[in-house]
């Protein structure tokens, strides 16, 4: 610095004046909440957004449940099955089950609680729904048919057959002859 002129106030290295600590802490104070804030918030969308996942994978089961088994449960159980999701918040809509072959569409609806402090009070309950369609397959009690295996005819299991079990249900597979 050069004698006879003043520092302009970017050359000061000195501490900084107790005006401007004030105004510093002023600015904090009035920043603080809104980041706050806008972080709650992304946590919050943060949570719907996992909630719409587990929405949808609750609707596939819904669905797939709805493909093997005509009861009219069987949707409502296998959805409210999925774990992170409250009962009594979700709603299953399944459509006309057809036969077998056809698509029958599954909605699960969920309404997500927003409990995060602050944010849920602004925004409120939010809900999420997926749909899923699947095709309806063979009623449950039929033994499955995959192409290349035929229903055993006889008593006896023949070498290189497959043996599946369910519930009451045990079939026996065998290759199927070589289509000419």
């Amino acid at each position: 610095m050069r004698p006879g002129r003043s520092a302009s106030p970017a050359d000061r290295s000195g501490p900084v004046s107790r005006g401007q600590r004030g105004q510093a802490t002023v600015e904090v104070a009035l920043v603080l909440p809104v980041l706050v804030l806008a972080l709650l918030l992304v946590v919050q969308v943060a949570l719907v957004g996992l909630a719409h996942v587990l929405v949808t994978q609750a609707a596939r089961n819904a669905a797939r449940a709805v493909a093997v088994d005509p009861s009219p449960g069987a949707a409502r159980a296998a959805a409210t099955g999925t774990a992170g999701l409250q009962v009594d918040r979700i709603d299953v809509v399944v459509g006309t089950r057809g036969p077998p072959g056809s698509l029958v569409p599954v909605t699960v609806r969920y309404r997500v609680p927003t409990d995060v402090a602050l944010v849920g009070r602004l925004v409120g309950d939010v809900t999420v729904s997926a749909t899923v369609a699947v095709q309806v397959e063979v009623a449950a009690r039929s033994p499955l048919r995959s192409p290349g295996w035929q229903e055993e005819a006889g008593g006896r299991e023949p070498r290189g057959s497959q043996q599946r079990a369910g519930p009451g249900l045990v079939e026996r597979l065998v290759p199927a002859p070589a289509l000419r």
